[in-house]
């Protein structure tokens, strides 16, 4: 058995088991073994009923009392029963579940591990059972909780993965001195730890090493894809002109002095004789789609096409709009165009024709930009929004379209200088750092679980004043992450909160691409009340009217994340909010949380989560998708990312034409990982 082998090589594992793991992308045991838990549980010890603090997980073994009842409530079966100990009583509800009420018998004892919440008695929602004995084998254990579907548990999973380290042998690759240098375990204990660790110590041992493989395959990979992105020479540099001029000076507002210097840097890179490879960071808000028009108002002045390639329909729609505004109001030479995957073959055909003939000069779409039939005319200038949805090879692939063509890349996520300069090489970086002046800062609430009822009466007053609601949960559905929040379970209980007459909908990332366009662009057009969603809506979406972002959990994502999420409120001139319910009340959770409370600067606040995590910490937290590594996190390992840089460059100049003996496996299992780096995130 190697790494290429079918899963359903592995003892236990038919046709079916396989149809279940490849809905997560898993055909191979190699992708198995690369199927990282998402967190580990620590199991606790047990406490009676008098024990339970609200807001924690916690194993409480009690007797059930009496018998489950069950009822309908908008199509949804909710189960309840009471369970005790000589301490107390306590209240347990499930929803969807109605096996349980002939499973859970009268008098029997068991452990039901969950998330305690307020009320009288206390109340656990959907906690896990376990006879006594089966909980007595696991307590003190770390256990691995791995990303699940509909059909497949973590037991399956971990025995699944167990079968197949016995029967495969894994090659070490890196040589002993490299390990050494870089204090990192073998490769095969490191599988072995990351999936069954006895200790915290062996966890984090296991982390390190994987996650130093993942940055140091990927550089190896990205310098290939960066060999041939030299400088490259413009024979018709652009001019500077006066059209940009005159809307700076007809806008109704100013300038930011980080907006003025950066469209300084964005225009002498335009009229350079070299062609422009720019990045632009800023917080979501800090003015970078002015940058864009200006840029795409100075390629149309110049005779020439420029394109903006946005990361969903609804936000390509939201630039389109804006540019044809604004084109309209101040009488610009821009002609812009709408192109993406949903228009229609005819709609498509009638766009190539114009931008073909160059009766378009600036084009705002999504991916459908770089498709073989769009043919543009004189292209010069490439702007992608939120570049991290897309990647070095899309990139170069719209930049190709063109001669000479200028690329501008917009991202919001905080990023370190010293990082963004290792990760984007090829791009100069500016960064703006200032914000636009008369914005209302935000105001934020770390809470527990015992303010979600207050939360939810002042989301239904600023419902009542006309405003919209987002709700974030780390999860899609019930059974992915036992004890964490999901979508489609949380829409359905704010079903059950709230009137008939407020709308809610439930939107996130297994969702078909026109599904989810549709979920969004009602919510734009104020057709939904409350959108409850995953970090799917942490880019592409524009709803000024947007005043309040809850989000459950909020002990599960990284600060930076977290700080992006809220920028998806505040948009317009209501004041908006945000909460952030933290299912774990602990002193260190909540200190790190309200981070958020103190700043609005992103690279403020990813520096200072950093400072404040702990070794535990840096499991279960998800942090910004900037770059979706399996197991390294750009912020939490920087330290590592940059060490396997240095040595990435080390190898390259040592062994320029990949000859050596002493790097054949290494160089052996980049190939085999070619096709699963993802450059679309850098």
């Amino acid at each position: 058995m190697d790494i290429n082998t079918e899963l359903t090589a592995i003892k236990g594992i038919g046709e079916k088991t396989a149809g279940l793991f490849s809905k997560l992308h898993i055909m191979t045991v190699g992708q198995l073994l690369t199927h990282y838990p998402r967190d580990y549980d620590k199991m606790e010890s047990t406490v009676t009923v008098s024990g339970l603090v609200t807001g924690r997980v916690c194993a409480v073994r009690a007797s059930v009392i009496g018998t489950p009842s069950t009822k309908h409530v908008r199509n949804l079966l909710i189960t309840t029963v009471q369970a005790g100990d000589a301490t107390g009583l306590f209240r347990i509800t499930f929803f969807g579940m109605p096996y349980l009420r002939n499973m859970l018998k009268p008098g029997m004892t068991y452990v039901f591990r969950g998330v305690c919440q307020e009320g009288k008695p206390l109340r656990m929602e959907q906690p896990r059972i376990y006879k006594p004995e089966e909980y007595a084998l696991l307590q003190g254990t770390l256990q691995p909780r791995y990303a699940l579907t509909m059909g497949l548990t973590n037991n399956g999973v971990s025995k699944a993965v167990r079968r197949a380290l016995e029967s495969i042998t894994l090659t070490e690759y890196l040589p002993a001195d490299i390990r050494e240098e870089f204090r990192l375990i073998p490769y095969a204990d490191a599988l072995e730890k990351i999936h069954f660790p006895q200790s915290t110590e062996e966890l984090m041992e296991s982390r390190r090493r994987l996650a130093f493989d993942e940055f140091l395959e990927f550089f190896l990979a990205l310098r290939k894809l960066k060999e041939d992105n030299q400088v490259r020479r413009v024979e018709e540099p652009l001019a500077c002109v006066q059209d940009t001029k005159r809307l700076l000076a007809g806008l109704p507002y100013r300038l930011t002095g980080a907006q003025l210097r950066v469209w300084s840097e964005i225009e002498a890179d335009m009229c350079s004789e070299n062609a422009m490879n720019r990045l632009v960071q800023g917080d979501v808000g800090s003015g970078k789609t002015i940058l864009a028009f200006l840029a795409l108002l100075m390629c149309a002045a110049n005779g020439r096409q420029g394109c903006l390639m946005a990361p969903t329909e609804v936000l390509a729609v939201q630039h389109y709009e804006a540019l044809l505004e604004m084109s309209e109001e101040y009488g610009l030479c821009i002609r812009p165009a709408l192109l993406t995957g949903s228009q229609t073959a005819k709609e498509k055909r009638e766009i190539y024709g114009k931008i073909a003939a160059g009766e378009v000069n600036a084009i705002i779409g999504t991916h459908a930009l770089i498709q073989e039939k769009v043919v543009y005319r004189r292209l010069s200038l490439v702007i992608t929004d939120e570049q991290h949805r897309f990647g070095v090879r899309q990139r170069e692939t719209l930049a190709d379209k063109g001669k000479d063509t200028h690329v501008l890349v917009m991202s919001a996520t905080p990023i370190p200088r010293t990082l963004a300069i290792v990760l984007y090489g090829d791009l100069h970086v500016s960064v703006l750092d200032e914000m636009p002046a008369g914005r209302k800062p935000i105001k934020n609430c770390v809470v527990n679980t015992s303010y979600r009822q207050t939360a939810y009466a002042f989301i239904r007053r600023q419902i009542e004043e006309g405003h919209q609601i987002y709700v974030i949960c780390p999860m899609v559905e019930e059974g992915e992450m036992d004890g964490l929040e999901n979508v489609l379970d949380y829409a359905e209980k704010l079903k059950l909160v709230f009137p008939d007459t407020i709308r809610i909908a439930a939107l996130h990332g297994k969702m078909k691409p026109a599904e989810k366009n549709s979920i969004m662009d009602a919510f734009a057009r104020k057709d939904i009340d409350i959108l409850v969603s995953t970090t799917v809506i942490e880019v592409g979406i524009n709803v000024p009217n947007a005043t309040v972002m809850m989000v459950e959990n909020a002990e599960r994502f990284g600060l930076a994340q977290l700080h992006q999420l809220r920028g998806r409120v505040g948009r317009g001139d209501a004041q908006s909010y945000c909460i952030f319910i933290s299912g774990n009340d602990n002193e260190q959770t909540m200190k790190r949380l309200k981070i958020l409370n103190s700043s609005n600067d992103g690279f403020h606040i990813a520096n200072e989560d950093l400072k404040l995590r702990g070794p535990g910490d840096l499991f279960g937290i998800r942090q910004s998708g900037l770059l979706d590594f399996k197991i390294g996190d750009i912020y939490q390992d920087s330290d590592l990312l940059l060490s396997a840089s240095s040595l990435a460059d080390r190898i390259a100049a040592e062994d320029p034409e990949e000859t050596s003996s002493r790097y054949s496996l290494l160089y052996e299992k980049e190939k085999e990982n070619w096709n699963s780096i993802d450059f679309r995130s850098i």
